[in-house]
């Protein structure tokens, strides 16, 4: 029997992704492939206080609750995102299952197939999966350090029509790139200029290293016309909690909580209630400035490690923020090979190839630095580059 879906997921999978789960599930591999943030990091007592305040509230937070949320809930998210400059009234606000349910309703609320979605290139992997369950074309524009370049984008939009542009401007995954303030004004300029739709996925911005907080294309597009914004409390509060949320154009937001109302009816109203007692209670921003100090801290080490090696044989930006490097080895290697000798050493990350949407770069990997301690990270970049040497030793031999 032919299994359409399965089909479609696995043409944007390698075997070597696929295997990652049952990789890093054995104990003796030091994990730099998922995304993941430190669970030594959860404010775990505060979240334990904020859920018995729920049950403590009676049974009302067991019942059925309303498809675009706790009201109360949608009411502290449109706070946190008027700091960040962006105005989306709570009517306007549709709490999602994560930030992943998000982009997977876009996708089912636009996308019919053959339906075109712009994207950068290397691209977040599981949206491209996401997009193609959907039987969308999607097509890479050209990008450098700060974000698509202008003029490829537009030939694109002219030639391809797209249903919307997917991009993370902020920290993105997997390069943990910046866009730079133009190439975001230019792109919101291209979106109104072909009124294409922008869908902005922000998971990340909250961890960022440096006291400049990068602007959202949703708080540039002051009309809120022509930005889709997602973000999620899963890489700063917990991921097992599973709140994310989208605003955007009116319009865009009532179908997608029809599409939503279709999957699930409406997010846990359990973690709802729990969310809005711990964002009342816990003094978050005192929380993510202890999470920028860890994570950058983390991010050094791993960055030592590449930096007194041979000069010559990495390239890498150095990430502002967020949760990963993308690192490119200047040699002909495939990265899938190396992650089979990576895990014989003890350590694993996620090859790059899979990220592309059109030609992949098999020199390229991405690292998580966020989920391990910075002594696990000294020991697996340690078996990182023991297994390189030892890929590289072989190709000599060869």
């Amino acid at each position: 029997m032919v299994y359409p879906f399965a089909t479609r997921v696995q043409s944007i999978t390698s075997s070597a992704v696929r295997d990652l789960l049952r990789i890093i599930q054995s104990r003796d591999v030091i994990s730099f492939a998922g995304g993941l943030p430190d669970e030594g990091l959860f404010p775990v007592q505060e979240l334990e206080l904020a859920y018995q305040k729920v049950f403590l509230s009676g049974g009302k937070s067991l019942q059925y609750g309303p498809t675009e949320g706790d009201s109360e809930l949608r009411l502290l998210i449109s706070e946190r995102l008027k700091e960040k400059g962006i105005a989306a009234s709570h009517e306007n606000i549709l709490v999602t299952t994560g930030s992943q349910q998000a982009i997977d309703l876009v996708a089912k609320v636009f996308l019919s197939p053959g339906d075109t979605v712009l994207v950068e290139d290397p691209a977040y992997l599981a949206a491209l999966q996401a997009f193609n369950i959907y039987e969308a074309n999607i097509i890479a524009v050209q990008s450098d350090a700060d974000g698509m370049i202008p003029e490829d984008l537009e030939e694109k939009i002219v030639t391809h029509r797209p249903k919307f542009i997917y991009v993370i401007p902020t920290f993105s995954n997997p390069q943990g790139k910046v866009w730079s303030k133009k190439r975001r004004e230019a792109l919101l300029n291209l979106a109104v200029k072909h009124n294409v739709l922008i869908v902005e996925d922000d998971p990340y911005s909250d961890l960022r290293f440096t006291d400049e907080a990068p602007i959202p294309l949703a708080a540039i597009d002051t009309l809120g016309k022509h930005v889709l914004y997602t973000s999620t409390f899963s890489k700063t509060v917990a991921p097992g909690v599973r709140i994310g949320w989208l605003t955007g154009p009116t319009e865009v937001i009532r179908m997608s909580a029809l599409a939503k109302q279709s999957s699930d009816l409406h997010t846990s109203t359990i973690d709802q209630r729990a969310m809005c007692y711990f964002l009342q209670d816990f003094p978050m921003q005192q929380h993510l400035y202890r999470l920028r100090e860890q994570y950058k801290q983390r991010l050094d080490v791993m960055q030592a490690y590449l930096k007194k090696s041979d000069p010559n044989l990495f390239q890498w930006v150095e990430p502002k923020g967020g949760m990963f490097l993308w690192v490119s080895i200047n040699r002909e290697i495939d990265t899938a090979d190396l992650l089979k000798v990576a895990v014989e050493e003890g350590v694993a990350f996620v090859p790059g190839a899979p990220f592309f949407a059109s030609q992949p770069q098999t020199n390229t990997l991405r690292l998580n630095y966020t989920h391990a301690s910075p002594e696990v990270i000294e020991m697996g970049m340690c078996r990182l580059m023991a297994a390189l040497d030892k890929v590289l030793a072989s190709r000599v031999h060869d």
